[in-house]
């Protein structure tokens, strides 16, 4: 697959310079990229809003989705971590512990945990069968923005504002390597099982991809220009997205070779980016911008704002955080207004009535 849609031999198109023909005036060209064919995007439904939760009595700046998608927990700038029924979106239960805002949440695959990290410094282990913290991480030297598990080992990374991601060992609460190279705070960390097996985006206009077994970087990449503040793993695909003010970059594992550019919405900042598995998109900004996008060709299918709530300041309208549930259908975003909101694609939606966004083919697609 080219960056351009499927392979194509280019003998064998209308116009090439194939084996055999003279060139002519244009012979000097190895290969015309007007040659290339663009592959069209797949048609998705629009995403319309389906619910708005209240209960938190500040900024929502995290989220996360358990594995058996009856829950999700979101943390706020009130210091609370709070239970929701993903069907009903009423109220389970609220945590306390933490002293300043919650800025990163993670629920185990293999236990029965959830993890939460916060501008207090703080990496906070809970036991959802007590309802209660069991294990504090210490290590980090200033506010911890992001957190993630990884799926098949004991280990949990943290990363945030003093520009290192620690590896820690869940169970014995103790540091396996501290991940430094970074040169500003790090805004997001992911883990996955094959190598890389952790992704972190930095204030540094750096993403880098690291070797967990030795502990060191892996790959810098270095094509976006300003700070990123958001990634998201492709749930099935072994790709990623991150996302930056200059613009959103689909990255292939393991090497990080830079696959696209998505284009989000004029004038924002991506705060959030989350994927599911129908290939679908989601880019939320600081100005309340909304983007969908396909995420094999990049398209951007459907472009909104979400709205502060009553009460709210006109400003208080930026998103901070988002998830697709397990199943993909619904996607949870967390915004500036206290708010949780719960999107679902459109089901009365059809190709002919809602076409999106018009698909046009973009020159230099693969320009980084």
């Amino acid at each position: 697959m080219s960056f351009y849609g499927p392979e194509y031999d280019v003998k064998k198109l209308p116009g090439s310079q194939g084996a055999g023909s003279n060139g002519g005036a244009k012979g000097s060209a190895l290969i015309n990229r007007d040659l290339y064919i663009q592959e069209k995007p797949e048609w998705h439904a629009p995403w319309k809003l389906m619910r708005v939760i209240s209960g938190h009595q500040g900024w929502v700046r995290s989220v996360c989705v358990e594995p058996d998608n009856q829950w999700f927990a979101t943390g706020s700038a009130d210091r609370t971590i709070k239970i929701w029924d993903l069907a009903s979106g009423e109220l389970k239960l609220s945590l306390t512990g933490h002293i300043m805002a919650i800025r990163g949440l993670a629920v185990s695959n293999r236990h029965p945990y959830m993890f939460s990290a916060g501008e207090d410094k703080m990496v906070k282990c809970w036991d959802l069968e007590m309802n209660k913290v069991i294990r504090h991480y210490h290590g980090h030297l200033s506010g911890v923005y992001s957190l993630d598990l990884h799926p098949t080992l004991d280990l949990l990374v943290s990363a945030g504002n003093d520009a290192v991601a620690r590896v820690w060992d869940i169970r014995t609460r103790e540091p396996v390597f501290v991940l430094q190279g970074h040169k500003a705070g790090i805004s997001q960390v992911r883990c996955q099982e094959a190598d890389p097996q952790v992704i972190t985006t930095s204030m540094d206009s750096t993403v880098r991809l690291w070797d967990l077994a030795a502990g060191k970087t892996q790959t810098v990449l270095t094509h976006h220009k300003k700070a990123v503040r958001a990634l998201t793993l492709h749930p099935e695909e072994f790709t990623f997205a991150t996302g930056s003010p200059d613009n959103i970059k689909e990255w292939k594992c393991p090497e990080g070779s830079f696959i696209h550019n998505f284009y989000p919405p004029q004038n924002s900042i991506i705060n959030t980016l989350a994927a599911n598995q129908d290939g679908v998109m989601f880019a939320g900004g600081d100005n309340g911008s909304m983007g969908f996008f396909d995420w094999k060709t990049g398209h951007k299918f459907q472009e909104m704002d979400t709205i502060a709530g009553p009460g709210s300041l006109e400003a208080e309208n930026g998103i901070f955080a988002s998830a697709f549930d397990k199943t993909g259908m619904r996607l949870i975003t967390c915004e500036a207004d206290k708010s949780i909101k719960i999107w679902r694609e459109d089901p009365k939606a059809t190709k002919e009535s809602n076409p999106g966004i018009p698909w046009r083919p973009v020159a230099n697609r693969s320009g980084f």
